[in-house]
């Protein structure tokens, strides 16, 4: 009886402390559900100068679609730049580029590959060259269309704040090509709706979240280019912001359409690399966080806190907390049936309770996310309705992924994109 009461204490224990520390997302999903009322135009607005950045490998079938998308910006002449880095590129990335109108730099380098090298190669080329002297940077990836008022509404935004970047609405140009694309447009957008939109409405960081993004030409210069060079330098480059209270802010009215793998292989690579970045995130900087918590005030704290959250291995430690359950059912297999049985159904019950607030609670997270971004969704309403049944499938497929992810060497590799599709429209 002693095994039965530490087992369900036990439980209890952990399943009260995974709900205190992660109670807040609740309250920010009620944020997220806040109409906002639209602003007045503010007036007076610096129209400051920027870089548009594309770090591309081997990118020609997508990479003037976007370079044209910029070239159409409704912003002032001369105050938007393009520069691509074709990093590693055997095909025609840097012609097609040169073509389109943006100015081409070719990098080869088979040792430092990735997008953080890239981009950080393309800011010292920058810098020797003289050609700094922009306020801000935008990065995008090779295969993303932009909406025309981007670069205005996130100019903005960085003009009225003291920002070291800020993110965008990031939403897909195949969301409707399958399950699998499906999974990753709904997860982003509940980024956008109910992580970020709701952190700007507290005053507490945000996170980049891979493209779409603009950056500081200050940070770039105290940084001395970009140094984050793990698998995931969107979220290594976001942990060092909150640890240095930085702020990063988020403008929904900046939209991006993002293509998203298709197939298995392709997403288990993707996510498998996001997977392991995760973890090196977690090594490296989770000290800094900690400290940070405790030692930075209000909302820079808060900041830090959040992060510590995101980057936290909670996945494991529910698949930890399953084993331990299964590893107690083992051990009492041989034990009066009375015993036995009473462990088996608390234990077994716990298992099973797990698994389906898992997926009934990322159901319902999907579910929110598509009935509140409807009509930004350009699919049938059966196939919205569909994917979002699906949606739980897809996030389940990440538990072999992180638990690979721990043991197994991976190394940055390119997702090539093929996609011509015009997604763009009034949001």
């Amino acid at each position: 009886m002693d095994t039965i009461r530490l087992v369900e204490a036990f439980n209890l224990l952990l399943a009260a402390l995974f709900t205190v520390l992660y109670f807040y997302q609740l309250v920010y999903l009620v944020l997220g559900l806040i109409h906002r009322r639209e602003t007045k135009k503010a007036d007076g607005v610096r129209i400051h100068r920027y870089a548009a950045v594309i770090s591309a490998r081997n990118e020609a079938g997508v990479i003037g679609d976007l370079i044209r998308c910029l070239k159409g910006q409704n912003y002032p002449t001369g105050y938007l730049d393009i520069y691509v880095v074709a990093d590693n590129c055997t095909d025609r990335t840097a012609q097609v580029a040169r073509q389109a109108g943006a100015c081409v730099y070719e990098r080869f380098n088979q040792v430092q590959k990735g997008k953080g090298y890239a981009l950080d190669y393309l800011f010292h080329v920058l810098e020797k060259e003289g050609r700094d002297k922009y306020d801000g940077y935008l990065i995008f990836d090779a295969d993303n269309l932009v909406d025309p008022n981007f670069t205005a509404e996130m100019n903005k935004v960085f003009d009225k704040g003291n920002y070291a970047a800020i993110t965008c609405y990031r939403n897909s140009k195949n969301f409707g090509s399958n399950w699998i694309s499906a999974g990753y447009a709904i997860w982003f957008l509940r980024e956008a709706r109910f992580l970020n939109r709701p952190r700007m409405l507290l005053g507490s960081n945000c996170h980049v979240s891979g493209t779409g993004f603009l950056v500081s030409a200050d940070v770039i210069r105290r940084n001395g280019g970009w140094p984050f060079h793990l698998l995931t330098e969107d979220i290594e480059f976001s942990v060092d912001c909150a640890i240095k209270g930085q702020r990063i802010g988020y403008c929904e009215k900046a939209i991006i359409y993002d293509e998203q793998p298709t197939s298995f292989q392709q997403s288990w690579n993707q996510r498998m690399r996001w997977s392991k970045g995760f973890y090196q995130v977690d090594r490296n900087y989770s000290h800094g966080l900690l400290k940070g918590i405790f030692r930075r005030p209000g909302r820079g704290s808060w900041s830090c806190y959040d992060m510590f959250m995101t980057v936290a291995p909670g996945m494991l430690l529910t698949l930890a907390l399953i084993a331990f359950n299964l590893l107690i059912c083992l051990i009492c297999w041989g034990a009066p049936a009375y015993i036995a049985n009473r462990v088996l159904n608390i234990a077994g019950g716990f298992m099973f309770s797990t698994v389906i607030n898992f997926y009934v609670g990322l159901f319902l997270f999907g579910l929110l996310t598509v009935l509140c971004e409807w009509r930004k969704i350009a699919i049938p309403a059966h196939r919205k309705l569909l994917y979002t049944f699906l949606f739980p499938i897809f996030m389940f497929t990440y538990i072999p992924i992180s638990l690979a992810a721990l043991v197994k060497k991976v190394e940055w590799t390119p997702i090539y994109h093929s996609s011509s599709q015009n997604a763009l429209r009034k949001a």
